[in-house]
């Protein structure tokens, strides 16, 4: 699971754990390097690379480095990075908004060369790719340059600590922090928690050189059961009673969440039985199976969607916190 660095808000302090997993505390020996690997052609207009990095879970397990639709235009991603925290290594979380911030100094490739993003950039709502840092076929997709970036080459996983990478903040990247954005997408969770569940993506099992170090798309669930975990947060703003009532509001959501999956799954497993007992075609199963993906997928969004609102509601002053921002 990855460690989510501490939220500041003006009034109280909100802490997101919507794309954690199982985390048992925090690892002492620093992540792997980068393994080297080539980027999959973009799928289409309107992705963005995010790169792969090292996650935790008892051990290191890689997430693939995959294109993500931007989930509002204007928007790029500020890859998640490992720093030393004194006497572990935390893993703050990456996230979408209007700039880049800070991303630990790693050199993640692709246009992620420390600071900035190089890989590409939004011009009259359309993004367009810079060719030197994002393999794209200009065929199909037309809005493109090419700029040299200043790629290091340097494959080091984290920032501070014994041969971490020393870097900080510049103001500009602190503004982003504090700026307008949003956590991982649910294509994204979706995708490192299928990484999670992949043995072979183990750092016990693949040794620094993961079986799947890319993808074209993220790798995102057929069914309710393939999904992580619904992601709580726990809300403190100092005030007992505002805090147990935001709790209550959650597990109400939570419970109301758990039951959709539930029944969406019931209704998937009986279409299977009925499947098998009419020994249906390849085809046909097919069809059922990419029903069941989009299903699933509609479902998850909302639920992302009502997640986002309640927290919004929550730390605009519907609980108790006013302003502020991620950081």
């Amino acid at each position: 699971m990855r460690i989510i660095r501490s939220l500041l808000l003006a009034g109280g302090t909100l802490l997101l754990s919507m794309a954690s997993f199982a985390q048992v505390g925090a690892p002492t020996t620093a992540p792997p390097e980068l393994p080297a690997y080539e980027q999959p052609i973009c799928p289409g207009d309107g992705y963005i690379w995010t790169p792969g990095y090292w996650a935790w879970a008892g051990e290191y397990y890689w997430v693939p480095g995959t294109w993500v639709m931007a989930p509002e235009t204007g928007y790029l991603w500020t890859p998640g990075y490992w720093g030393w925290g004194g006497d572990g290594f935390m893993f703050n979380e990456g996230y979408w908004g209007m700039s880049v911030g800070f991303y630990g100094g790693i050199d993640y490739g692709f246009g992620y060369f420390g600071h900035g993003y190089e890989g590409g950039r939004w011009e009259n709502g359309r993004f367009f790719y810079n060719t030197a840092a994002n393999h794209v076929d200009a065929n199909a997709i037309h809005n493109v340059y090419n700029a040299r970036g200043n790629e290091t080459g340097n494959r080091v996983s984290y920032n501070g600590g014994s041969g971490g990478i020393d870097a900080r903040a510049t103001s500009e990247e602190e503004a982003a922090a504090h700026g307008r954005h949003t956590g991982p997408a649910s294509a994204q969770t979706q995708h490192a928690w299928a990484a999670h569940n992949d043995p072979q993506q183990r750092v016990s099992a693949n040794h620094g050189s993961p079986r799947v170090t890319a993808t074209a798309r993220p790798n995102t669930a057929v069914h309710p059961k393939e999904l992580p975990p619904i992601g709580r947060s726990a809300y403190k703003t100092g005030n007992a009673k505002l805090d147990q009532k935001y709790q209550k509001q959650q597990d109400q959501v939570v419970a109301k969440q758990t039951q959709d999956r539930q029944k969406l799954q019931q209704r998937q497993d009986k279409e299977h039985q009925q499947l098998a007992r009419q020994k249906a075609d390849p085809v046909k199963t097919q069809q059922v199976e990419q029903r069941h993906q989009q299903q699933t997928q509609r479902m998850q969004q909302g639920h992302t969607q009502q997640m986002q609102q309640m927290q919004q509601r929550q730390s605009s002053g519907g609980g108790g916190a006013r302003g502020g921002g991620r950081r």
